[in-house]
């Protein structure tokens, strides 16, 4: 068992990360309904400015003040694992294509958790490794499924380019999580807060991009859409960027990196309870991997 928070303190966290995962896969249903002609860094751009939006309403309540380094910190976080982890990771998938794409993605727990052992010094328990390994297990058995919505017979064959763009996103998202636990574990922050000054430096470093999202809406000419899209945009920024990386820093506040990373991997395999909504039917594999995610889940926490 690793050494820390109470056992109270460990449950509310590892309720934050199940439920930042929970709506990183309602996110990530949303977006896949909006096509796009966006580049992977201006869709970021465009998702983190909308997720900093919402967020401003909450400064007016009580914002603490924070070293300089817990500001370097925390904006260092945000600018490698948001504005670069999270471009690497669309570009990546359009390169790879969604199952592809999450096999390599299952790695980042282990990244992580070795990172927390090696610089952090949380020591995870043999629990929390066989945990590990069965959400790991979790998320490749759904990446590499057969059958419905993105199967492999879809799927356009890996290049060696997007094979590094997702391991580099990996490292990003794993450098990320790393700078912002260092921040989290030593300082008492409300989630809100830290994940303001994450988006605020992400959306700094990517204003260049700007005139290219503005020039990309103003070319697009033709026949309006059927249905509006902005509702599910919307929609997808709130669940994906604001409540899930406020959820995130707070799981990164009561967890070890491990054990929270671990915890926000099962994404892919709650993918699987929205199957039937993207007429895609999970199968025997797929409810496999829900339950070893499940037990998983339940190891981790011990």
């Amino acid at each position: 068992m690793i050494a820390g928070p109470g056992a109270e303190v460990v449950l509310s966290g590892a309720l934050a990360a199940l439920a930042a995962a929970l709506c990183w896969t309602l996110a990530s249903f949303c977006w896949r309904r909006l096509p796009s002609s966006l580049g992977a860094a201006e869709l970021n751009l465009l998702k983190n400015a909308l997720g900093l939006t919402f967020l401003l309403p909450l400064q007016l309540l009580d914002w603490q003040s924070l070293p300089a380094a817990a500001w370097l910190l925390l904006g260092a976080s945000g600018v490698l694992g948001i504005a670069a982890g999270d471009s690497l990771f669309f570009a990546a998938l359009r390169r790879l294509g969604t199952r592809r794409t999450l096999t390599i993605e299952a790695a980042a727990p282990v990244v992580t958790t070795l990172a927390g052992l090696a610089l952090l010094a949380e020591w995870p328990g043999p629990a929390q490794l066989l945990g590990l390994a069965l959400v790991c297990a979790a998320v490749v058995l759904v990446a590499r499924r057969q059958g419905g919505a993105g199967s492999a017979t879809t799927m356009p064959l890996p290049t060696r380019q997007g094979v590094m763009l997702a391991l580099l996103a990996v490292l990003c998202a794993s450098g990320g999580a790393l700078l912002a636990r260092q921040v989290l574990a030593a300082q008492s922050i409300p989630p809100w807060q830290a994940a303001s000054i994450r988006l605020g430096a992400a959306t700094l470093v990517q204003v260049p991009l700007a005139p290219a999202l503005l020039g990309a809406a103003c070319a697009r000419v033709g026949p309006r859409p059927a249905h509006r899209r902005w509702p599910w945009v919307l929609l997808a920024t709130l669940l994906g960027t604001t409540l899930g990386i406020a959820l995130q820093q707070s799981a990164l506040a009561r967890l070890s990196l491990g054990q929270a990373m671990t915890l926000m991997a099962t994404a892919p395999a709650m993918a699987v309870l929205l199957a039937p909504l993207d007429r895609d039917r999970p199968g025997f594999s797929g409810l496999l991997a829900a339950l070893l995610a499940a037990l998983g889940v339940w190891l981790v926490v011990q």
